[in-house]
């Protein structure tokens, strides 16, 4: 998603203990505020409704089924010529073994009030991840890449055409496959692009100073 502030890659060297410790950090957090919106059964983003889906029909943990969504979608990166970063490959990995983890250990929510902080708590944990995973500037998600792999190889399609029609399908497909749709589903699509708007200034890497990057002969 379009943000404020640059957040396209910068040398790998540049801050690299900092970013690397914030994208990791981001994209835990990220794997944790999946776990909160699934145990709040009002429903889900649109990936995770599909990977939801997905998983309940081949009994594979979600977190599996993020993980290989995630390896699948980054192959779709090819033909469009987008090229990973740490960041991408780290966005495969970490985010369904950290939604794994933290299903393990947060419970389902009973009470309504419960199931409502749990949902608002995810969305928000979640604008706050992609604040800090895409602040690293490290390497886009693989989806995200998709949607802006398509935009660049189509250029009469917007980034906006490009991720709305990705979502309407995936989450069509998601609910056909018995995924949670509900009103997370609504206050996720129109919330988590605000709140990450508000997030991502505060944890965007700056680009380096002219005279730290090394000349090329």
């Amino acid at each position: 998603m379009d943000a404020p502030g640059k957040t396209n890659p910068i040398p790998l060297r540049h801050r690299f203990g900092r970013r690397f410790v914030q994208l990791q950090a981001g994209l835990l957090v990220y794997g944790l505020s999946l776990a909160l919106l699934v145990r709040a059964h009002l429903g889900l983003d649109p990936w995770d409704v599909f990977q939801q889906g997905i998983s309940r029909h081949t009994g594979l943990s979600f977190g599996t089924v993020v993980c290989a969504v995630g390896a699948l979608v980054l192959l779709l990166w090819i033909p469009l010529r987008q090229r990973p970063g740490l960041g991408t490959i780290s966005n495969v990995v970490v985010i369904g073994v950290a939604a794994d983890l933290a299903l393990r250990v947060v419970p389902d929510a009973g009470a309504w009030w419960l199931r409502g902080a749990l949902m608002v708590g995810g969305v928000v944990l979640n604008a706050a991840a992609t604040g800090l995973y895409i602040g690293a500037r490290m390497g886009p998600g693989p989806r995200d890449g998709l949607m802006t792999g398509l935009s660049q190889r189509f250029g009469w399609l917007s980034i906006r055409v490009a991720r709305t029609s990705i979502e309407v399908t995936v989450l069509a497909a998601g609910f056909l496959l018995g995924g949670s749709v509900g009103v997370a589903t609504v206050l996720y699509a129109f919330g988590i692009g605000p709140l990450t708007q508000l997030f991502l200034p505060l944890f965007a890497v700056r680009d380096p100073a002219p005279a730290a990057i090394p000349a090329l002969a």
